[in-house]
């Protein structure tokens, strides 16, 4: 594995009195695109709510860019360099889609510029003139993802980025993806559509109970499916 970029030990979360993550230990290299798996309900989502702090009661470590994130207030660890894009997506559907691109802060240099945006997603150059209650889901994804790469964050954490989406729709969205990897982006990606992200990720971690049970290298996939079928209920 690369460099460490994100680290995390030990890391418990919970809702009120929920304890819904019991001790997750995981690292994404620099540069490197991870993916969680696991069932509906084991912890993946709360796992990038607590990462970004949007979980707040907390413990264990959680390490970015050698900053402890656990000590930082909600909008500093925005500030951070990480870019969340959540299922909810989050656009602002009142907003067309170049006032949504224009919208969130600068936390870094290195960020998409409009051009680059538009030669990434080319639907979004089509529609940017268009409110975002007349975008289809593929092209409100295509928007979350684009507003996190214009704030210059160096990595993105995504919530099932594929869900609900057609075929062709997830073919655009993994060009993308591959694309911003190739740049050097570094991703997590939560997604119940491992073939999809066997394109594009470098290794699985698989959650279950709240907990990480296992990791392994994409080129293990393949060995690895009648487990996983199995475990995911696919």
């Amino acid at each position: 594995m690369a460099e460490p970029l994100l680290d995390l030990r030990d890391l418990n979360a919970w809702y009120g009195e929920s304890h819904v993550l019991h001790g997750v230990d995981m690292s994404v290299g620099r540069g490197e695109t991870v993916t969680l798996l696991g069932r509906n309900g084991v912890g993946k989502t709360t796992t990038l709510r607590a990462i970004m702090g949007i979980v707040r009661k907390r413990t264990g470590t959680i390490h970015f860019d050698g900053k402890d994130l656990l000590k930082l207030p909600l909008h500093r660890t925005a500030h951070a360099g990480i870019g969340f894009v959540p299922e909810e997506r989050g656009i602002f559907s009142t907003l067309d889609v170049m006032e949504n691109l224009m919208l969130p802060p600068v936390v870094a240099e290195g960020g998409m510029s409009i051009e680059e945006i538009f030669t990434l997603f080319p639907n979004l150059k089509e529609r940017r003139s268009s409110p975002g209650t007349k975008l289809s889901g593929g092209e409100q994804q295509m928007l979350a993802i684009a507003r996190m790469l214009r704030t210059g964050a160096t990595m993105l954490l995504l919530d099932e980025p594929t869900e609900g989406l057609a075929p062709v729709i997830i073919d655009r969205i993994g060009d993308a993806l591959e694309s911003l990897r190739a740049r050097g982006m570094t991703i997590l990606l939560v997604e119940q559509n491992f073939r999809f992200a066997s394109h594009i990720t470098d290794r699985f971690y698989v959650m279950e109970h709240g907990a990480i049970s296992t990791t392994f290298p994409v080129g293990e996939l393949d060995a690895r499916m009648p487990e996983l079928q199995q475990l995911l209920g696919v």
